[in-house]
């Protein structure tokens, strides 16, 4: 009979002679950063995400609100994690592609992350408020024209998407707008509501629909590859001669730099699995976010030809993080 101790011993030894492969994954809780603060769109979906991640993985999966400097703040608490699968975010693309241009970040976006999967294109809307009366873009433009360095433009910060459409728009129309950057989205939409500012841009929200149709805000225009299904009437900003403005938010799941090749075909699995899920869809679907999922390698091509287009941007009209 072969002796208990020895038993133990050959186990644990033939257990370390597996191939990486075969060693159970995750085995413990994983964390999900979202650079954003809670209530909005991105924390929305990542919440949804979360869930659909911890249960196909069998493991808890805590969301972290790590908001800041434009998602910059999460992203480096990301690049600092161990490349272990367990520290995951879910963000925009902007803290990797646009920040940079601008110098603002304290990582490499290209060496300290991993892109996993592409999650959604959530549309960025052009609103007026009730301190503007205007009925659409064409008169927001010669308002401007008429009246220089009256149209307050409020975004969700700087180094934002918003703030990179207010500065396309101002160049390329030859206006002078006043750029009011927010730490984020919900006392922007707050401070719209009570008119102080003539002008904002934010990602498109269900709640939004609300305020359109009890007159409180006035879609100009969307950011967006086509228009939005609840807002047929509603120009993309290329329609309305700005397609380097027309832009919209690439949110996906991102990990650490150097991740092995065998967890990000893992985690690329689960996500575009999670994104099967009607839940989820309905969640991201309904606010007019456009699901799209895909190879972790296609994801990083798209981010790679977004910096490169939004640099030029930067350049052409000069656009400084101030």
């Amino acid at each position: 009979m072969t002796h208990p101790t020895r038993r133990t011993t050959l186990a644990a030894l033939t257990a370390l002679a597996l191939p990486a492969q075969a060693q159970q994954w995750p085995g413990r809780p994983l964390r999900l950063i979202v650079p954003y603060p809670t209530g909005g769109i991105a924390d929305l979906i990542g919440r949804g995400l979360a869930a659909r991640l911890a249960a196909q993985l069998g493991q808890p999966l805590v969301v972290e609100n790590r908001a800041g400097a434009s998602g910059t703040i999460g992203m480096d608490a990301l690049a600092k994690a161990p490349a272990d699968g367990l520290t995951l975010a879910f963000s925009a693309i902007s803290p990797l592609v646009l920040s940079p241009a601008l110098g603002r970040v304290p990582y490499d976006p290209v060496r300290d992350f991993t892109p996993v999967a592409s999650v959604m294109v959530s549309p960025i809307l052009l609103m007026a408020t009730n301190a503007l009366a205007v009925r659409d873009f064409r008169e927001l433009l010669q308002h401007a024209r008429d009246w220089p360095d009256t149209i307050r433009w409020a975004t969700s910060g700087l180094a934002s998407l918003g703030h990179l459409m207010l500065e396309e728009v101002q160049a390329e129309a030859k206006v002078r707008l006043v750029h009011i950057p927010y730490k984020g989205g919900s006392q922007q939409i707050n401070d719209a509501l009570g008119a102080q500012f003539e002008i904002l841009s934010t990602n498109a929200a269900p709640a939004l629909n609300d305020y359109f149709r009890a007159g409180r805000l006035r879609p100009l225009a969307v950011g967006a590859p086509r228009r939005l299904a609840s807002l047929p009437q509603v120009p993309t900003l290329a329609e309305l001669g700005f397609p380097r403005a027309n832009l919209s938010s690439h949110f996906g799941l991102f990990a650490p730099g150097n991740l092995p090749v065998r967890l990000l075909d893992r985690l690329n699995g689960e996500a575009n699995t999670a994104l099967e899920a009607p839940e989820l869809r309905a969640r991201i679907t309904v606010a007019e976010n456009l699901v799209t999922g895909g190879a972790a390698r296609d994801f990083a091509r798209q981010i790679a030809a977004e910096a490169d287009s939004t640099q030029a941007i930067v350049r052409s009209v000069g656009i400084r993080a101030e």
